[in-house]
C-alpha cells in the first residue's frame, strides 16, 4: 500500500491524465487535466451508467490521452453512496487505475475557486482532479474471491442484526402496551416458552382463559422438560393482575407478525453464520486467530471481512490507521491538546476491534494484564474506554503478525513490551 504523501504524488507525472469524475445515481460527468492543473476537456464529458455509458467514457479518456502524448491514465472519484462500485469494476477489467478522494477534502477544496460553496457537476470533476497531484487520495481496494464473499456476508450479518434489534423494540412497545407484566415473568423477550404461549394466548384475557392446566398443556405438545405448573401459575398471575389496554384480533395479529419476523430473522442469522464459517476456515490463518482467548467467529470474521487480504499491508499501522485509530492531537501554538484517535476510516472495524478488546479483557489473561496496567499505572493512566482502545489498537498488530507470518499466539511474545513497561 502506497500511503504516504510522498508516494501518492510520485506518481502523478508529466506523462500523466488525471480525470475528475461526479458520481450520480444515473449520470455521471467527468472533466480531465494534467499534471499541473491545466484543464484538456473542453466541458463537462456526460455519460450514463450503463455499459454503453462507461464505454463511451472509457474511449474519451483514451482519445484524450492519445491527443495529448500522455502514457498513463488516473481516473479518481467520491465514493458517494453505493453508485460507484459498478463503474469501479468496469474500469478495473478496462485495466485502468481507479482512485478515490476523500468527500471532506472536496467539501472543503471547492471554494478555493471561485470563493462560493456552489455544487453542481461541471465544479465537482475538477474539485476532484485537482486534489489528484497534491497525494490528496486513496487507492481503493475491492475485496476478491473468499475476502469478497466474506465482506458480503458478514455485513449482511450486521443488518440482519440491526432488523432484529428494530423488531425486539417493537415487541417491547407492545408488551408496554397491553401486557407489561410479562417481561417481569420472562427477562427475555425471545424466551422459548414464553413465545410458545403468546402464539396461542397473546393477550392477558386469552391467557386466563387457557388457565394454567392450558399453559401446562402447551409446553406438554411441545414435549419440554423442566417446566411445569410452578412457572404456569406465575403467568396466569401476571395476567389476571395485568394493568396493560385492553386489545382485540388486530392487537393479536401485530404481536404474531412481530414474532414471526423476528423468528425468521433469528433462523437467517443462524444460516449467515454458518456461510461466514464456512468461507473463514478458506483464509489462511483464520484458525489461528479462533484459538486466541477472548477472540470469537463473529469477531474474527469481522475483522478479516473489513481488513481482507493482509498481503496488501507492510506495516500493523496501517491497519490502525484503517480503522480510525492513529493517535491525533490538536495542538495551538501555546496550547497542548489531548491525543486522540482520528476515527477517520472504516468504522465496522473499528467496532470489530473494540468488541475484540472488550471480549479480550474478559477472557484473554494478556490483555486482561495490560488493561490492568493501563489504567493503574503511575504515570498517565488511561481511563477505562482509553484502555481498551489502546487493547484495541494491540490487537490489530496481534492478528497482523499471526496472519503475516504465519505464526501461533505466543502469550510470551505478546508479554514482551508488558514486562519492559513494569520494569522501568
Amino acid at each position: 500500500m502506497n500511503n504516504t504523501q510522498n508516494q501518492k504524488i510520485a506518481q502523478v507525472t508529466d506523462k500523466t491524465l488525471i480525470v475528475g469524475v461526479d458520481i450520480g445515481s444515473e449520470n455521471h460527468y467527468a472533466r480531465a487535466i494534467l499534471a499541473r492543473g491545466f484543464e484538456v476537456s473542453k466541458k463537462p464529458f456526460p455519460f450514463t451508467n450503463t455499459e454503453e455509458g462507461f464505454e463511451s467514457f472509457v474511449s474519451w479518456i483514451y482519445n484524450l490521452a492519445a491527443a495529448h502524448k500522455l502514457t498513463k491514465i488516473m481516473v479518481a472519484m467520491e465514493p458517494t453512496g453505493h453508485y460507484w462500485f459498478a463503474f469501479i469494476a468496469f474500469l478495473k477489467k478496462c485495466d485502468v487505475q481507479v482512485v478515490l478522494v476523500a468527500p471532506q477534502h472536496v467539501k472543503h477544496s471547492k471554494e478555493m475557486d471561485d470563493n462560493t460553496q456552489e455544487k453542481d457537476d461541471r465544479k465537482d470533476p475538477i474539485v476532484i482532479a485537482r486534489l489528484i497531484p497534491e497525494g490528496r487520495y486513496l487507492i481503493p481496494y475491492i475485496p476478491e474471491d473468499v475476502f469478497a464473499e466474506l465482506r458480503v456476508a458478514f455485513n449482511r450479518r450486521c443488518e440482519l442484526v440491526e432488523e432484529q434489534v428494530r423488531i425486539a423494540n417493537r415487541m417491547i412497545r407492545w408488551f408496554d402496551i397491553y401486557f407489561p407484566e410479562y417481561r417481569k415473568v420472562y427477562g427475555r423477550i425471545d424466551a422459548k416458552t414464553g413465545i410458545m404461549i403468546l402464539k396461542r394466548a397473546p393477550l392477558p384475557a386469552d391467557i386466563l382463559g387457557i388457565g394454567v392446566d392450558g399453559i401446562c398443556q402447551i409446553w406438554k405438545d411441545a414435549k419440554l422438560r423442566g417446566y411445569g405448573p410452578k412457572k404456569a401459575k406465575q403467568i396466569y398471575f401476571a395476567a389476571e393482575h395485568s394493568v396493560g389496554m385492553k386489545g382485540g384480533a388486530s392487537v393479536r395479529w401485530k404481536l404474531w407478525q412481530l414474532l414471526e419476523e423476528y423468528e425468521l430473522i433469528e433462523r437467517q442469522l443462524h444460516d449467515i453464520l454458518q456461510l461466514i464459517e464456512g468461507l473463514l476456515y478458506q483464509i489462511p490463518g483464520a484458525d489461528k486467530l479462533l484459538k486466541i482467548p477472548g477472540a470469537g467467529l463473529v469477531t474474527v470474521a469481522g475483522f478479516l471481512s473489513e481488513v481482507g487480504d493482509i498481503k496488501r499491508f507492510s506495516d500493523p499501522k496501517q491497519i490502525q490507521k484503517l480503522a480510525g485509530l492513529a493517535v491525533v492531537e490538536n495542538s495551538s501554538g501555546k496550547r497542548k491538546g489531548l491525543p486522540g484517535i482520528s476515527k477517520r476510516g472504516r468504522s465496522r472495524l473499528r467496532w470489530v476491534l473494540f468488541q475484540l478488546a472488550r471480549s479480550m479483557v474478559m477472557f484473554n489473561p494478556e490483555m486482561k494484564a495490560y488493561h490492568q496496567y493501563y489504567t493503574t499505572r503511575k504515570e498517565n493512566p488511561l481511563k477505562k474506554l482509553q484502555s481498551l482502545v489502546a487493547i484495541s489498537a494491540r490487537i490489530a498488530r496481534i492478528f497482523y503478525g499471526i496472519l503475516k507470518n504465519g505464526t501461533e499466539y505466543d502469550p510470551t511474545m505478546v508479554m514482551k513490551d508488558f514486562n519492559k513497561a513494569v520494569a522501568a
